[in-house]
């Protein structure tokens, strides 16, 4: 064995999976896992812990797995992560808790989230769940949102002892777990659903269907139906367009409503008659997840599929695994490239898009490069379907109906980041309502500290101050 190597994790062959929507990768078996885990050094002083927004005690559980405790590996997770078999599969571990690991330093990190992944696999199927608790505190809590940071917040909450609704617009928990992150690289029903009764399982109680804002407010909540607090995970899910001539054709989509058709309407099932249009030929615009995910998805629908996207393959903000995944799986990158129209035909219908080859300047407020067009460059691509790609806001109904809550220019909601505590007493935020369009895991710190915020505001405590205007990272 050689210690400076991952363990190679199997996966489905590119030309196969790209016409299905079974998950690409297939995990350590048992002897890959504890020959993976091998290689961990047990640092004293851990900084893959601290490069994890969770903190998971990362040496201690892979150090079960070597001593093959799973099931103890499991509950070490359980303690810090309510969603370990999501985050092992969809969590940028590589910019994380794996790129501050110190075998990275002469060789490859140890595989931190793949061994999640597996210990999470390994005790859904022996039927393995996180410890309930064994007393509750008489204090009501309500969570909006089902997505990470609202699962998060509960289930820690439930952990204290407290009594927790989860209320979910859409008919089905999980938030962008279900409906933003495609079957093939999330699971819905062995992974998504099994992860939703894990915190269901601690005493949390999800009711469906409730559109806070339009079906009760925040304050009918707190006055009305007797919740002492109230954490907001509603997420960001208002999409963004770029305001060029066309984008009201038939054929031009937001990534937000391509997924979510796609995943509760459930088209990766071949018995369902989902309504959606695949496309013959899909441009994608955008770089990052969000857009891979898009395009994936269109690739498995059975189109010819170009992401569109105006910096260099270097600053494509989506994670390397999944560029890589896109183009093994064929998608074609028409990168340094920008839309400034879609052509639209006699029956207002996406025939293309009018496009303009740019090239990077100086770099912008983020560090990039910024694009800069070239003139006379543009030409024409033929597509039936556009997807726009470019990022979320938060839907600003629940802001709008909740008295003494401040917003940002960004619609986000200003909360602290220590503890999420907002400028309406008692009501805490975190996640993509607060930030912007992020990542899982961080979504899922956000709500972690906002149940340790919850439980000190309700203990007596003060909390801490929102913070101020800071500009959300979609």
């Amino acid at each position: 064995m050689d210690v400076l190597k991952k363990v190679p994790v199997r996966e489905q062959e590119p030309l196969v999976r790209a016409a299905n929507f079974e998950e690409v990768c297939l995990g350590y078996n048992e002897k890959e896992a504890v020959e993976e885990a091998a290689r961990c050094l047990n640092c004293k002083n851990a900084q893959c812990i601290k490069g994890c927004p969770v903190a998971i005690d990362i040496p201690a559980f892979i150090s079960r797995i070597k001593e093959e405790k799973f099931e103890e590996a499991y509950q070490t997770i359980s303690q810090a992560s309510a969603l370990p078999a999501v985050c092992g599969r969809v969590c940028p571990q590589e910019s994380q808790c794996e790129g501050k690991c110190i075998r990275g330093y002469k060789g490859d990190p140890v595989s931190i989230g793949k061994l999640e992944r597996f210990t999470a696999d390994w005790a859904r199927s022996h039927g393995i769940s996180p410890k309930a608790p064994d007393h509750k505190n008489g204090h009501k809590v309500a969570v909006i949102g089902s997505g990470p940071a609202g699962l998060t917040c509960a289930g820690d909450l439930a952990k204290m002892g407290y009594d927790v609704t989860i209320f979910e617009a859409l008919h089905e928990p999980g938030g962008v777990l279900s409906y933003g992150i495609p079957e093939f690289r999330l699971p819905k029903k062995e992974v998504v659903a099994a992860e939703v009764e894990n915190v269901r399982a601690l005493g949390v109680k999800i009711e469906t269907n409730v559109v806070i804002g339009k079906s009760v407010t925040i304050d009918e909540l707190m006055e009305k139906e007797g919740f002492e607090a109230v954490f907001i995970g509603s997420g960001a899910g208002l999409p963004r367009f770029m305001g060029i001539p066309g984008e009201q054709a038939l054929g031009v989509f937001s990534a937000n409503e391509y997924l979510t058709r796609s995943n509760l309407m459930k088209a990766f099932l071949e018995e369902y008659d989902t309504p959606i249009s695949a496309g013959r030929k899909v441009i994608v615009v955008g770089g990052g997840n969000v857009a891979m995910d898009a395009a994936r998805t269109a690739k498995r629908l059975g189109a010819e599929v170009h992401i569109v996207y105006r910096r260099s393959e270097a600053e494509l903000p989506a994670r390397v695994e999944e560029v890589h995944h896109a183009k093994e799986e064929g998608i074609i990158f028409d990168l340094l490239q920008n839309p400034t129209e879609i052509l639209v035909d006699e029956n207002g219908c996406v025939r293309g898009a009018r496009v303009i080859k740019m090239e990077l300047g100086e770099p912008d407020e983020s560090g990039r490069r910024s694009p800069v067009e070239i003139p006379g460059s543009e030409y024409e691509i033929e597509a039936d379907t556009v997807i726009m790609s470019l990022g979320t806001s938060p839907n600003p109904l629940i802001s709008s109906t909740t008295k003494g809550l401040d917003i940002n220019r960004w619609q986000c909601i200003v909360a602290g980041e220590e503890d999420g505590a907002t400028s309406k007493e008692g009501v805490f935020a975190g996640g993509d309502a607060v930030t912007g369009a992020a990542t899982v895991i961080l979504a899922m710190g956000a709500g972690k500290a906002a149940a340790n915020g919850i439980d000190a505001y309700l203990r007596g405590g003060q909390g801490a101050v929102p913070a101020g205007e800071k500009e959300p990272g979609c």
